[in-house]
């Protein structure tokens, strides 16, 4: 899901102050706590420090209202309020921010309210550049980087689309959910139809095929396509990464797609890397998620399994070795069920029993490390070392964790005050 991209450290703040017996954060209120990296205002502090500890967004950047979801890329977040409204913090060189070009920014440090969809918003979700919204009624929006096709506007549709713009060949059509990754995007139709388009054929799903000639045809599609190989299968939910892409039909089974997925975690099945194929070995799941190299699947009876490049421990399975088949992550999991899940790029983090743990790479002697610095912090304990197994999250008394969102090195949640 993520592409190398060269940091400025800002810093190396501690965390801010949890204000848990504020009357505007009382039982019920929902706030955002972000951590890790701060580069470009990812984390919409107000300042370019990175936070090793999670640090609270105070209410007012979002005119007081109740945060309801949150959505971490490469270098910016997103945030839904609880009314259907949307607001984007961080790096904005491909208008991936959504705010148009009339604020001529390239990132901003604190969140700004992303207008124009006129409609109340219920889900969203940010890729590496491009981003995306879902109305009440269904209608898709889109915006950011455009140059493999990533936001379905069409072939003819400009390689930087600044605001959210409605995806008009959907028209009629309900999408429930989407998932973005660092060039394509994925998503399921209220009837439980996968669509796909943007770059690179093994991450779509659609195989290779050939032109005239025999020549391969682009492996780019402009606009949302069926993947025929999940047609009469009901899907629920999707996931994108880096190299690929992963869903769950409505019988609990996980079927995976991409150029290096397959062949490595499947021995035998190299040639259908590019459509999907059914992962077998694990029990009923419900959720699935895609890092850079690794993939997670929560099961319904709140099991936990990895499996992928195994770089920092980002497995949690207590080595670094690489696993091509799904292990489970025990440790405080064994004993308390496991409700959420999301994947970085190289870490990992999951809700259980409101607490949030997380592990894989600190950012101490990651690829942006130079001289003795540190990419920052994203798993939250206070470090930048990394984890190879979960470690629970401190946060403020009296708050537990809804929602968990991984960024390329930046970690953001949902928490609700109890």
């Amino acid at each position: 899901m993520w592409r190398t991209m060269r940091m400025k450290l800002g810093g190396t703040g501690g965390g801010r102050r949890w204000l848990s017996s504020r009357s505007d954060w009382g039982k019920g209120k929902r706030i955002a706590a972000v951590w890790g990296n701060g580069d470009y205002g990812r984390l919409g502090l107000g300042s370019l420090g990175s936070q090793w500890k999670p640090a609270p967004l105070r209410s007012s950047a979002f005119g007081d209202q109740s945060l309801e979801a949150i959505a971490c890329g490469g270098a910016h977040t997103l945030f839904l309020t609880g009314s259907g409204r949307l607001y984007a913090t961080g790096l904005n060189d491909f208008g991936q921010l959504g705010v148009g070009d009339s604020h001529d920014l390239t990132y901003t440090c604190k969140p700004l309210e992303v207008t124009g969809i006129g409609k109340e918003i219920v889900r969203i979700s940010a890729g590496y550049y491009h981003s995306c919204a879902i109305t009440e009624d269904g209608e898709l929006y889109m915006w950011g980087k455009n140059s493999n096709g990533q936001l379905g506007l069409g072939k003819r549709a400009a390689g930087l689309i600044s605001v959210p713009t409605k995806v008009e060949c959907l028209a009629g059509i309900t999408i429930n959910t989407a998932a973005l990754g660092s060039e394509h995007s994925v998503a399921v139709t209220d009837g439980g139809e996968s669509l796909s388009w943007g770059g690179g054929s093994g991450r779509l799903g659609h195989g290779h095929e050939s032109g005239i000639l025999g020549i391969l045809r682009s492996t780019s599609e402009y606009t949302p396509r069926l993947i025929k190989k999940l047609e009469g299968i009901k899907v629920k939910e999707v996931a994108a990464g880096l190299l690929q892409s992963a869903c769950i039909d409505d019988n609990g089974s996980v079927f995976m797609f991409g150029e290096r997925t397959v062949d490595k975690l499947w021995s035998g099945k190299g040639n259908n890397a590019t459509t999907p194929s059914m992962i077998s070995k694990l029990p009923c799941s419900k959720e699935v998620a895609c890092g850079g190299y690794h993939t997670c699947v929560l099961t319904s009876g709140g099991e936990l399994y990895s499996w992928g490049s195994n770089e920092n421990g980002c497995l949690g399975i207590g080595t670094t070795d690489v696993f091509h088949h799904p292990e489970r992550v025990q440790g405080p999991f064994l004993k308390s069920p496991v409700v959420k899940v999301s994947c970085g790029w190289k870490h990992t983090a999951a809700i259980s029993e409101g607490n949030i743990y997380t592990w894989g790479w600190g950012g101490s002697l990651g690829t942006f490390s130079e001289d003795g610095h540190s990419s920052g912090g994203q798993l939250g304990h206070g470090t930048d070392v990394d984890c190879i197994k979960p470690a629970m999250v401190t946060f403020g008394q009296n708050v537990k964790a809804l929602q968990i969102s991984c960024g390329f090195n930046h970690t953001g949640a949902i928490l609700e005050y109890t």
